[in-house]
């Protein structure tokens, strides 16, 4: 089994085009061609990170948070990201992070937050956009229905609950084949109108390259008329954060003394206590104070995330419970959901769930 092997199956479940402009994740250090002998998923990767990988017999460490952010100028040991990509090179271990990709799934970093705190009825956050492409393409009448079934089965035409979504409309073309064509109908040189439909197609851009190779492959025409646009449509399926319901209210106190057991956290920073019942909960993995408004434009009664700045805390105004629960607490769940996908299909090797915190924080 080769390292491709194991980031493509990864990439199933949270494809990289869903992370954000500014992460860094996929492949960071290693070759995507070496064989994989054991799988270290960790939340962070730091050196005891990699002694473990090392001690456990692990080459490829699979790391939610991506060791190298920015650009490195220099990799001469004088800092611990400089370390770990040495060490890391010097034992032949490849790094693997998949970062806000798994926070933008509907069964990534967020979706685990509401398992565990029980809660139900739950959507996306703040949905993405810049994900929903559109196909159009022109195909004679009597091949529609041929191309539009390839169409669907490569993956287009999904639209939340519905499959098999398109539009559709007749007209005539026209083309003229030059010298070294080969017309489909007609002879070139020769004026020709076609009774033509217009497919219009919506698709996940992660299907791009299949949707693609059905238009060219099952497309009668010699040159294919098409076009792809990306829509500017949010993707109510991806996105940052979720919301949804307790199974019954709770008071203020005790729903963030429920919050602290469930994640383990030694204390919550909050906001004011409005003395409201708690029913509709926002989360967000992470830091995620730039979801404050969207928790509040969706009446959640409270918000979790983490890193609230002091000022933050005052844009709850008496609209909602705002509860800092810490980075690491918040996201130290995310580790089981990539331990337990991965051993579902690879069982030849190790799939370690690394025992090392590697929480920055600590409390006294």
């Amino acid at each position: 089994m080769l390292v491709r092997d194991i980031t493509n199956y990864i990439e199933q479940l949270a494809p990289l085009s869903y992370a954000e402009g500014f992460d860094n994740v996929g492949l960071l250090i290693g070759s995507y061609q070496a064989e994989v002998t054991g799988v270290l998923v960790t939340l962070d990767t730091l050196e005891k990170t990699v002694d473990e990988a090392i001690d456990k017999k692990c080459n490829l460490i699979v790391s939610f948070h991506p060791i190298i952010f920015s650009g490195l100028k220099k990799i001469n040991g004088n800092n611990y990201v400089e370390r770990v990509v040495l060490k890391a090179i010097k034992h032949d271990i490849a790094i693997y992070a998949i970062h806000t990709a798994l926070d933008n799934v509907n069964n990534g970093v967020s979706a685990k937050m509401c398992e565990v705190l029980g809660l139900k009825n739950t959507n996306i956050l703040i949905p993405k956009k810049g994900i929903i492409k559109k196909l159009t393409t022109y195909v004679p009448t009597k091949d529609a229905d041929t191309l539009r079934t390839k169409l669907f089965e490569a993956g287009a035409g999904n639209i939340g609950n519905y499959d098999s979504y398109s539009f559709n409309s007749p007209g005539v073309g026209s083309y003229r084949g030059k010298e070294n064509s080969n017309p489909t109908n007609g002879k070139k040189g020769e004026l020709i109108f076609e009774n033509e439909t217009c497919i219009n197609i919506t698709f996940d851009s992660t299907v791009e390259k299949n949707i693609l190779q059905a238009l060219f492959a099952y497309h009668p025409y010699e040159e294919v008329a098409y076009e792809v646009i990306t829509l500017e449509n949010s993707y109510q399926l991806v996105g940052m954060g979720m919301i949804g319901e307790l199974n019954e209210p709770m008071n203020e106190k005790d729903f963030l003394l429920k919050v602290k057991k469930t994640f383990n956290t030694p204390c919550i920073r909050h906001s004011e206590l409005l003395d409201k019942p708690i029913k509709k909960v926002a989360v967000l993995g992470g830091s995620g104070s730039f979801a404050i408004k969207n928790a509040i434009r969706e009446k959640a009664d409270a918000y979790l995330s983490a890193d609230f700045k002091y000022h933050e805390f005052f844009q709850a105004e008496n609209k909602i419970l705002l509860a800092d629960i810490g980075h690491y607490e918040s996201e130290q769940f995310t580790k089981n959901i990539l331990v337990e996908y991965l051993s579902k299909k690879f069982s030849t090797f190790a799939i370690i769930l690394s025992e090392e915190s590697t929480n920055p924080i600590y409390y006294i």
